[in-house]
């Protein structure tokens, strides 16, 4: 029965569901309402779009090509963004137009100038200054529509798409100068798709940030001519003597012409091509309309000569090394140290240089033909693995590529001591027994030079007779069976001396199979005349800054050694690998009076030839084979690239302090050493400084160094006094060591 009389407590509660109620119809209502408004508001847009219905040829002409316009190119619009914003990463330093490269000056390791390398940046000359000739004529060249395109220049593209297509190959390009220029500010040189997109977009960038002379501008002044000339006035200096200002109309064609290709082009290095080159941009003047055939009429006649720069003492293959290696240095250094130009003192034996250079020409002269080889490779360093010399190939105008360095190379047999010493620090020893018989991993059998089996051996009759089966055999007992835990320890033995480049692991490694660069298995070798010490190639002793600043040093600051064998097992590597010279297939590296020991390498189809081995003052590699990977003619690492081992070797331990192998006994004769390559006798170093003597004299150096920059804070506080001759320059620092020291190789 319902409650006639409410109890007035409950009055909250109606009053509460009432208002719910009313809210709930309130949002029905506005919901059905919006409803209704959107229904509507639908049907007038269609009834409008109807009105706007195009159909027939209007609609599949007009309207859906548009249509699809408009969605393509709102994706291409994301798209481009998207591929933008890489390129313009490169700009977010607000100083990139300031920021100057990496410059060095290089001293050899007596402190005199040898080379430089890098970017020295020279921007005094004006645009309005330079003759006409060289500006119209790197237009012509280079870009003729320059002025009147926005950075990219599609007609351009268009028309060396056509020309390349006509010859068949790439004659033409088609970047612009604005383009070129923002690969060398901001990009490197590396031909792929993603740098292409950057550089397009970095032009655009260039065009709407500096006018079309200042972009001319820097390009002309730090694009690189060759020579290590960066930029026009550089480069007139560097091939002509003369400012920029100064020179002719052929003198500019021929400058106008190294922008495509410096190092082809360089009259310095092949003075016919050069011309060839400058006759060619004569006749771009000619065809572009800025000159006519008369005015460049006599330049055809009367062709440039550049002055006189024979660089054939210049260490060009080790200051390219060298300078690789002083980037990763300075790239340690403080942001205080704001200067980018740097005074290096490196470990070049500038002598040892120039007869490693001499010694690998003159064999592959006299022998190459018969052994079917035409290039070489070198590197000698001290046991803390300072190089002395490097040999990068035969002719540095002919070809940049370091061999030394960059190349890989099976290394062959000379890859074994790393197998050996590994069985050494697991409990083997040099008289331990391996049998020399067939062995087998999956299908890969391998099997000896000579071609038949010895039976059983001790391991230092194996490393000594080279013998294949035998460092396949300790690869699998090292593993406990299983031949690639056993390979795995080999790989880590060798990355631990020092073999940094990748080892892939296959059934061949332990004999050598996979590829290493010269200079890391030459120094890694120092780690066992070291005692189990590691060692890190390095080029230089010290770093200063361009006013002379110590800033780094190789002993205060290089990578110190690291002990990666034990002692016991470097001596037991030091006698195999000794008698591998004395005995077995490094004869001809014997050196009379001197210790030695190393390990010939040569690979299948004879296509690699190794010498590597040490004595107790140096370290040294000789590669020889060809660029092109084609066999030689039988040659072994036991041949030329002993004897040209022989030969450096035997030079470059004249007039220093021997010092003996650890563990082997003193020579019996006092050195008496002869050339084995060239056939005649090994020349004689002049010498007039022992190593304390040349270390005295570095020590009075530094004293005067510090003396002048004293003074000359002193002078510049007011005080008395005159810098006279005492000058703290880098430049100055050669006056004693030039003129008192003719070095010796081993100082």
């Amino acid at each position: 029965m319902t409650d006639l009389f409410p109890d007035p407590g409950d009055d909250w509660q109606i009053k509460l569901k009432r208002r719910l109620l009313d809210l709930d119809a309130r949002i029905d209502t506005a919901v059905f309402q919006c409803g209704k408004w959107a229904r509507e508001l639908y049907e007038r847009f269609t009834a409008a779009t109807d009105r706007l219905h195009v159909a027939g040829w209007r609609r599949w002409l007009l309207i859906e090509p548009l249509s699809e316009a408009a969605t393509l190119g709102t994706g291409g619009l994301i798209l481009m963004l998207a591929l933008a914003v890489p390129a313009f990463r490169q700009t977010a330093d607000n100083d990139w137009l300031k920021k100057t490269q990496l410059a060095v000056t290089f001293l050899d390791r007596y402190g005199n100038e040898i080379g430089s390398r890098g970017i020295k940046h020279n921007d005094s000359v004006p645009l309005e200054e330079m003759p006409d000739g060289l500006i119209k004529a790197v237009l012509a060249t280079e870009d003729r529509r320059f002025y009147e395109h926005f950075g990219i220049d599609f007609s351009g593209i268009f028309r060396a798409m056509v020309t390349n297509a006509r010859a068949g190959g790439v004659v033409q390009g088609g970047s612009t100068i604005t383009q070129q220029l923002a690969k060398n500010l901001f990009l490197s040189n590396q031909r792929t798709l993603k740098r292409k997109i950057n550089e397009a977009f970095l032009a655009l960038w260039l065009e709407s940030h500096l006018t079309k002379n200042e972009i001319f501008k820097l390009y002309l002044d730090r694009a690189y001519l060759g020579g290590g000339a960066f930029g026009v006035d550089a480069a007139a200096e560097y091939y002509f003597g003369k400012s920029v200002r100064d020179i002719t109309l052929p003198e500019a064609a021929m400058i106008a012409g190294l922008f495509k290709a410096p190092t082809k082009y360089s009259p310095l290095v092949n003075l016919p091509a050069a011309r060839a080159r400058a006759n060619v941009v004569l006749d771009n003047l000619v065809d572009a309309g800025f000159m006519t055939e008369g005015q460049v009429y006599g330049a055809r006649r009367h062709p440039a000569t550049p002055i006189d720069r024979r660089e054939g003492d210049a260490p060009n293959y080790y200051l390219d090394w060298a300078f690789d290696e002083v980037r990763k240095i300075v790239d340690t250094f403080p942001a205080s140290i704001g200067n980018r130009y740097f005074v290096v003192r490196t470990a070049l034996d500038p002598n040892l240089q120039r007869y490693a250079e001499q010694t690998v020409e003159a064999a592959l002269r006299q022998h190459g033909r018969d052994y079917g080889a035409s290039q070489a490779a070198v590197v000698i360093a001290d046991l803390g693995g300072a190089v002395r010399a490097m040999v990068g190939g035969r002719d540095y105008g002919e070809s940049q590529f370091n061999r030394a360095v960059d190349a890989l190379r099976q290394p062959g047999s000379s890859f074994k001591p790393y197998v050996y010493a590994t069985a050494l620090a697991n409990g083997f020893t040099p008289n331990s027994v391996v049998v020399d018989s067939p062995v087998c991993i999956g299908n890969w059998c391998p099997h000896n030079y000579s071609g038949g089996f010895s039976g059983p051996v001790t391991l230092m009759q194996a490393i000594t007779r080279s013998i294949n089966i035998i460092p396949v055999k300790l690869s699998i007992a090292l593993g406990g069976g299983n031949a690639k835990l056993g390979r795995a320890k080999i790989i880590q033995t060798a990355r631990n001396c020092g073999i940094w480049t990748p080892l892939p692991d296959t059934p061949s490694l332990p004999i050598g199979a996979d590829a290493v660069n010269v200079l890391e298995h030459t120094v890694a070798y120092a780690t066992f005349p070291n005692l189990g010490e590691a060692v890190t190639a390095d080029a230089a002793l010290d770093v200063r800054t361009g006013s002379g600043r110590l800033v780094w040093r190789f002993d205060r600051d290089g990578k110190k050694p690291r002990q990666v064998l034990s002692p016991q097992v470097a001596l037991e590597m030091v006698a195999m690998m000794h008698s591998v010279v004395e005995n077995g297939t490094g004869r001809r590296a014997r050196l009379d009076g001197i210790p030695v020991a190393g390990k010939t390498g040569t690979t299948n189809a004879f296509r690699d030839a190794w010498f590597v081995g040490y004595t107790g003052n140096f370290v040294g590699g000789v590669w020889m084979g060809n660029d092109d990977f084609s066999p030689t003619k039988r040659m072994t690492g036991g041949s030329l690239p002993a004897m040209v081992w022989h030969d450096i070797m035997a030079y470059a331990h004249q007039g220093i302090e021997l010092r003996l192998l650890p563990g082997l006994p003193p020579p019996q004769h006092a050195p008496a050493v002869t050339a084995a390559a060239s056939g005649g006798e090994t020349p004689r170093q002049q010498i007039l400084l022992t190593r304390k003597g040349t270390e005295a004299l570095f020590h009075v150096e530094r004293m005067l160094d510090d003396a002048s920059r004293a003074l000359a804070q002193t002078t510049a506080a007011g005080g008395p006094g005159k810098l006279g001759a005492l000058d703290g320059r880098p430049g100055a620092r050669n006056t004693i060591a030039a003129a008192s020291v003719q070095p010796s190789s081993g100082n």
